[in-house]
Parts: C-alpha cells; sequence; structure tokens
C-alpha cells in the first residue's frame, strides 16, 4: 500500500514539474515574439508616428522630441492584448510615454496610453513658440 501512494506521488511531482517547465517555456517564447515585435522596423514607424503627433516638429532642430529610447523594463504583455512599452525621450527618464502596440488587420498600431506630466507640461509650453 506505501509503495503505490509514492509511485502516484512520483507521478504527480513529475506531472507538477512538466506543467511548470511547459509554462516557463511558453513565457519565454511569448517574451522573444514581444522583443522582436518592439524593436522592429515597424515598431520604430509607429513610434516616431506616434511622437511626431505629440510633438509635430519632433526630430528636428526646432522640435521638443530629439530622440527616444525604449525602456527595456517596461515591456509587458497587456492582458486586453497587445504590448505595453515605454519610451523614454531625450534620455530624461522623467520624459516619457507609454504605448500599446496591437496588430489590426496584420498592421502594428499604437496608441498612447500614458504621457508623463512633465512631458506635457512642456509639450504644452512648446506650442506656444
Amino acid at each position: 500500500m506505501k509503495k503505490k501512494w509514492i509511485i502516484i506521488l512520483g507521478i504527480v511531482i513529475i506531472i507538477i514539474l512538466g506543467l511548470g517547465v511547459k509554462f516557463y517555456m511558453d513565457e519565454e517564447k511569448l517574451n522573444k515574439e514581444m522583443m522582436n515585435v518592439v524593436y522592429s522596423d515597424e515598431a520604430k514607424e509607429v513610434f516616431e508616428k506616434r511622437l511626431t503627433n505629440l510633438d509635430p516638429k519632433a526630430f528636428t532642430e526646432k522640435g521638443l522630441i530629439h530622440s527616444y529610447k525604449i525602456e527595456e523594463g517596461s515591456i509587458e504583455h497587456n492582458p486586453m492584448g497587445g504590448i505595453e512599452v515605454g519610451l523614454i525621450i531625450n534620455n530624461d527618464s522623467e520624459l516619457y510615454v507609454s504605448y500599446t502596440l496591437s496588430k489590426n488587420n496584420g498592421e502594428l498600431s499604437g496608441g498612447a496610453s500614458v504621457v508623463s506630466e512633465k512631458l506635457s507640461k512642456l509639450l504644452g509650453r512648446w506650442e506656444e513658440y
């Protein structure tokens, strides 16, 4: 009787470990896919288009936004679909924008979900000039 319980316990442990490994591998695959999307040329176009919507003179001498970089720690799967990603503007961590990237009809698009308070104020003042 004791031997039977040990065998059952061993099988249960193997199943739990197998499921754990499967979930880990699925998560790793999802993370790689998200990184590939976020660092793609298509995403770069979306980011630059959206930043130009915020600052029409972005990436020019007259614009407020001169550069951006992807904040790697901000990349995560959005439970509603898509990928959340944060961009740091002009290498200033207080100037940031968060976007939700998603595929619509096979085309990547993104909408701003958060614009930092400091960036928002600067853009508001910038438009006055």
